[in-house]
């Protein structure tokens, strides 16, 4: 079996930004917010891993993750509905502000 190379700390952390980048690209607020703290908690969660075979596992895990988020980015954009409430809030609130009630 051939052995594989552990992946580098800048390497990691590059996959990291790609994916809470991807997770972004969603429009639907739900899918969006999903996928930034499943992402966020899973390198959370698995920080201080020293198994070189663990580590690689999970990096190969995540980068196939990373394609997914990126497929279903681009397809939840094809067949974006209506912002939630919620979104408008997180926003600033902008018809609070419209009508002059701060």
């Amino acid at each position: 079996m051939a052995t594989q190379t552990l992946p580098s700390r800048t390497y990691i952390l590059h996959l990291y930004r790609s994916l809470l980048r991807a997770s972004q690209k969603f429009s639907s607020y739900n899918f969006k917010d999903y996928a930034y703290r499943k992402t966020k908690d899973s390198f959370r969660e698995n920080k201080n891993e020293t198994n070189s075979e663990r580590i690689i596992h999970l990096v190969q895990k995540a980068e196939q993750e990373l394609g997914l988020l990126r497929r279903q980015g681009y397809l939840n954009s094809l067949y974006a509905v209506d912002r939630l409430v919620v979104e408008d809030e997180l926003k600033g609130n902008q018809k609070t502000r419209l009508r002059g009630d701060n």
